[in-house]
């Protein structure tokens, strides 16, 4: 499931791209099959252990274009072990709700992109989630260790990105679907999922992710319409500015 449209990001094959906050992997596994040469981020050793043995194992079914590459990197956000315009194209998704310093982070991440170079964030959207943080304290800091620690605007991840010093381009929602989910796990426990509805929710996520037919058809119609008044997750593309001819 991708957040992330990498189209308008304008991801090519051999670009240097920085999963910021990989995960499980999702956004890093696509730009490798892209053929791009992907550096995954996280703070969580155990994420990054999966995710390099899953990348090892395509490379070595040879399914990636010869132009992909990849590698895991363990670290902080707000200090990047990068040097100054290291990657071409980078992708923070669902990561700077996270972080206490999210100026520091968007900072490190536009000193580590090339000039001309492009970034997708990604954030839960702020209705779905003020929905979220009324429904549970669970869901959210400083009931949660690790949680988020922020809800965002669409003029605020804006902000955030200009002042960091990058130009925002293009913005979207996705995941229409997701949110009346968690707004149902939120209501029953945020961690029980085990409920009835949780689970039957759940099955009709698998469905759409999967493509199951016929009722994928069903959930695709469903996520398109609900997508523009609830999606999940709000995302902004922003270019660093090229660097003045000298």
């Amino acid at each position: 499931m991708l957040t992330v449209d990498y189209q308008l990001l304008g991801l090519r094959a051999g670009d240097r791209l920085l999963d910021l906050g990989c995960g499980a992997g999702r956004h890093a596994f696509e730009a490798l099959r892209r053929g791009a040469r992907v550096t995954a981020f996280d703070y969580d050793e155990a994420e990054l252990k999966d995710v390099a043995a899953t990348a090892t194992a395509m490379h070595q079914a040879r399914d990636l274009p010869a132009a992909a590459r990849s590698g895991c990197t363990r670290g902080d956000a707000t200090r990047l072990p990068f040097r100054d315009a290291s990657f071409d194209r980078i992708i923070a998704a669902e990561v700077l709700e996270h972080i206490d310093d999210d100026a520091g982070a968007a900072s490190e991440l536009v000193r580590v992109l090339r000039p001309g170079g492009t970034i997708a964030a990604t954030v839960p959207a702020f209705l779905p989630e003020r929905v979220c943080w009324a429904l549970s304290d669970e869901y959210h800091a400083p009931h949660v260790p690790g949680g988020h620690v922020r809800i965002y605007t669409a003029a605020e991840l804006r902000n955030r990105l200009a002042t960091a010093g990058a130009e925002p381009y293009a913005a979207h929602k996705e995941h229409g679907l997701h949110a009346p989910y968690w707004w149902l796990k939120c209501a029953v426990g945020p961690t029980n999922d085990d409920h009835p509805l949780v689970r039957a929710y759940h099955q009709v996520l698998c469905w759409d992710i999967g493509g199951t037919r016929p009722w994928s058809r069903l959930t695709r119609a469903a996520d398109r319409a609900l997508t523009p008044l609830v999606g999940k997750s709000l995302v902004v593309y922003a270019r660093k500015p090229e660097a003045p001819a000298s």
